[in-house]
């Protein structure tokens, strides 16, 4: 596959092997993979990432060039990496800090798998009684001619460039937004037509959570509701959602809950029955409302999660069960027509002000104010 960022690991390759560049792109299935992993590189902060298996293989890539094994040395021999130590620097790196332990314990691999199914080779390795890892050295080797290259550098190298170009991405994301805060009124449809544009398919699914909880905050927040324990003591209290922790983390949490009703919202792009099935069973069948990001109708997105639970459990009772646990579906359409009413409330300022806050927090954004306050 060629993309743009392409270039720039050819361009890598052709610094430390000079002629033999091309050759090494072409034999070695890990850049190869790096190459695929890495073709949202320029289209922006609203592109998917792929940081997790990326990372991944940069720690344990990194681990292989601290012990040296890249200048030599019985690495077959090695005890391994330590997850833990593993773990904690995926954390340290860019954009790292929500990130899990999936990618190292299957899912880079089954992907690499995916894309080269003929290959002999697992890229990471595990020993489960000590949970030390390693990469596979033979995909860090590559002969051309009577030359034997170790890619482990260059891998390195690649990984950093690629976050350098999303940081770089993100860091106009966050600096449009706040160009849109010093806009006048009147010149406002320009702010609806960025935050509008959020709201689509193609969207970064964290992009997305963050701007579904900022249009959904202000929507409620303009709802009371009167409770109380007697008729004589009733409180009037506006809705208040709260997010509940990083976006799109894969942690089994819940996304959003409301306060004083405890509405409990999840947000997806799934479409795969067993996902939602899933939260529901985590939170015992309690109500639950599904964001999801998709143009479709709502009741088409049920139709075909019911449809497709029915194939796999048959009996009807037991689907139609889940199902009466699903209180809400919010698409996109729903999201930009909500978007509208809390513009005519006035809202639109607050809306662009919680993406900017809860982007920062997410992608640990820090701008040359933030930075110069904390010295």
């Amino acid at each position: 596959m060629q993309h743009t960022f392409t270039e720039k690991i050819k361009s890598i390759l052709k610094n430390s092997f000079g002629k033999n560049a091309g050759e090494v792109f072409e034999k070695s299935q890990l850049i190869q993979y790096i190459n695929l992993k890495t073709r949202s590189a320029n289209k922006g902060s609203k592109a998917r990432s792929s940081f997790a298996n990326l990372y991944a293989v940069y720690v344990i890539v990194e681990d292989y060039i601290e012990k040296k094994f890249n200048k030599g040395g019985e690495y077959a021999k090695y005890e391994g990496a330590i997850f833990s130590h593993l773990f904690k620097r995926q954390r340290e790196l860019p954009f790292g800090a929500s990130l899990q332990n999936h990618a190292f314990n299957n899912r880079m691999n089954s992907e690499f798998q995916k894309f080269f199914p003929n290959s002999e080779f697992t890229p990471i390795l595990r020993n489960l009684e000590t949970n030390r890892y390693w990469i596979n050295e033979n995909l860090l080797k590559v002969k051309v001619g009577k030359t034997t290259h170790n890619l482990a550098l260059v891998i390195i190298e690649i990984i950093n460039e690629y976050v350098k170009t999303k940081q770089d991405a993100f860091e106009r994301f966050i600096k449009a937004c706040e160009e849109l805060q010093k806009i006048e009124a009147e010149k406002s449809r320009k702010v609806i037509g960025f935050i509008t544009g959020l709201l689509a398919p193609n969207v970064d699914a964290r992009l997305f959570e963050i701007v579904s909880y900022s249009i959904l905050k202000s929507y409620y927040s303009d709802q009371t509701i009167i409770w109380g324990f007697d008729m004589e003591s009733l409180n009037k209290e506006n809705l208040k959602l709260y997010k509940t922790g990083k976006t799109n983390a894969n942690d089994g949490g819940i996304d959003f809950v409301m306060r004083p009703l405890g509405r409990f919202f999840q947000v997806t792009e799934n479409l795969d029955f067993r996902k939602y099935f899933l939260d529901i069973d985590k939170i015992q069948k309690y109500p639950i409302t599904f964001v999801i990001k998709s143009d479709e109708e709502t009741k088409k997105l049920l139709a075909k999660i019911k449809a497709n639970a029915i194939k796999t459990y048959v009996v009807a009772t037991i689907v139609e069960k889940y199902m009466n646990c699903i209180e809400e579906v919010i698409n996109i359409p729903t999201l930009k027509k909500r978007f509208k009413e809390t513009i005519k409330l006035g809202c639109l300022n607050e809306i662009l002000n919680e993406i900017i806050t809860q982007s920062k927090v997410e992608f640990n954004y820090t701008d040359t104010e933030d930075a110069e306050e904390e010295d």
